[in-house]
């Protein structure tokens, strides 16, 4: 397993549209056990692949349950509504107010290609959407109302 540079905002891959998997091969198993490792290293609740530069529909999910894994996944059905600062592993040190859904079912195929339905509300659901947006070229900042802020400060920016 290994750490995966993340592409930031202007990497052109991370506006291109990732193609289905078809098997999960020894590489795609790999893919998904670095995306995991990168996500945890980089502190972040979910990563998508083009995120990592690879234009496959993989998603890896962990709100603090365990990880979650989403090949070609779709979302089902959405319901509710919650607004929320949301940030980016691609946006680092950004956050913005975004509308998503407060509940979210979601059909994806596990690591053996079996069907899966997850559901998920809140964090889950704002992640569910974040990052199968990330599959289809999109980002949060598309969807941000107002104005983005910084998230991380330096202690220089500290007045005394």
């Amino acid at each position: 397993m290994a750490l995966r540079t993340i592409r930031t905002e202007e990497d052109p891959v991370l506006r291109k549209i990732s193609k289905p998997v078809k098997e999960v091969t020894p590489k795609i198993v790999t893919l998904i056990d670095d995306m995991l490792d990168t996500m945890y290293e980089a502190m972040g609740v979910g990563l998508a692949a083009p995120q990592v530069g690879i234009l496959k529909r993989i998603v890896v999910i962990d709100i603090g349950e365990g990880p979650i894994v989403l090949i070609n996944p779709e979302i089902l059905e959405t319901s509710g509504e919650q607004t929320g600062d949301e940030g980016c592993l691609s946006v680092p040190g950004m956050a913005g107010q975004v509308t998503r859904p407060n509940y979210v079912k979601v059909k994806a195929m596990d690591e053996e290609m079996n069907e899966i339905i997850y559901e998920g509300t809140e964090l889950l659901a704002r992640a569910f959407c974040h990052e199968i947006d990330h599959l289809d070229g999109k980002m949060y900042t598309d969807l941000v109302e107002g104005e983005l802020h910084r998230t991380n400060y330096d202690e220089d920016d500290y007045e005394e």
